[in-house]
């Protein structure tokens, strides 16, 4: 296990100066100059050349990348174009609530597509198993952002039940484990659960389904198991599969919310990007687009050490 940790690690070294460099050119090459979200349109021009030389804007793009990487390796994002304050003041509390709000809509998801999904492969060809595919599709097929404004004008506009715009009251983006702050977390989370538990239904189903028809279930059965043993047999081995599936939901939810916290106004990654796309921030987004393509290769890390610990079949290979 520890050379296998080790070597994935090692793999990993690779893959962050890709992505690094593909964040970097990716910002650099989209139109718009970057210096006019600090300086007026009317400032002079030795003032615009004076501020772009104080930003390093000024040197050519490998010197830029190069600095860059560096200030990053030491831990330095840079500071915002827009606000002077440093980028990781930012987006430490941004990656926090983005963190907590995708953790919810997939566990939300993780648990409703697990029931939904062994429901069906348990009960294929049944109206349990049509219904679950047919919620299944239409999670995967709805667009979360329309889904999430008919939930804010149902909940919050014609039955004013639910919040539907902030982190608290106020539109406050600080954080409390109160009533009223959790009630912000409802209408985002369950909007971002869609999409999951869609996908873990259909997998897990599919799954079950093989499980099922497979010879030591029927040699389960044959001995005279009970049904709730046979099922957690049935449990043990698709849970690696589904495991995988809901870590791969967790990181596309951390980098692909953007949409969705801009419906709720929800201050994490997917609003600061928003925000400082529009403001052409070049530093607020190459930092928070780097931080979370390296969430999501730490997370496929995390996934993969997890399989090989719950499946002895992936400890033999």
């Amino acid at each position: 296990m520890i050379l296998y940790l080790l070597r994935r690690i090692l793999y990993v070294v690779p893959i962050a100066l890709a992505v690094g460099f593909v964040c970097f050119m990716l910002v650099q090459i989209a139109p718009g100059d970057p210096i006019n979200a600090i300086v007026p349109p009317d400032a002079p021009q030795d003032v615009v050349e004076q501020v772009r030389r104080d930003y390093g804007l000024d040197k050519p793009l490998p010197v830029q990348f190069g600095l860059w990487l560096l200030k990053v390796v030491q831990g330095d994002l840079g500071r915002s174009l827009a606000t002077g304050r440093p980028v990781w003041a930012d987006l430490r509390t941004a990656i926090g609530n983005t963190l907590m709000l995708a953790l919810v809509a997939s566990g939300l998801g993780f648990v409703l597509g697990c029931v939904l999904g062994g429901l069906a492969g348990t009960f294929r060809g049944s109206a349990m198993d049509r219904a679950a595919v047919g919620v299944a599709v239409a999670g995967v097929s709805v667009p979360h952002y329309w889904l999430g404004m008919v939930l804010v004008v149902l909940f919050s506009v014609q039955w004013n039940l639910l919040p539907a715009m902030g982190a608290g009251p106020g539109g406050s983006s600080d954080w409390e484990w109160d009533w009223e702050h959790m009630q912000h977390l409802v209408l985002p989370a369950v909007t971002l659960s869609v999409i999951p538990m869609g996908i873990v239904t259909r997998t897990v189903r599919g799954i079950v389904a093989e499980i099922m028809n497979q010879e030591f279930v029927v040699a389960l059965r044959g001995k005279g198991l009970r049904r709730w043993d046979v099922f957690v047999h049935v449990v043990k081995n698709a849970a690696p599969n589904a495991l995988a599936v809901i870590g791969l939901q967790l990181g596309y939810l951390m980098g692909g919310s953007i949409l969705v916290e801009t419906v709720f106004s929800w201050p994490g990654t997917g609003l600061l990007l928003n925000s400082a796309i529009f403001q052409r921030d070049l530093p607020v987004l190459q930092g928070t687009i780097l931080v979370l393509a390296m969430f999501f290769v730490a997370l496929n890390l995390l996934v993969d050490l997890i399989q090989t610990a719950l499946d002895p079949r992936i400890k033999r290979a």
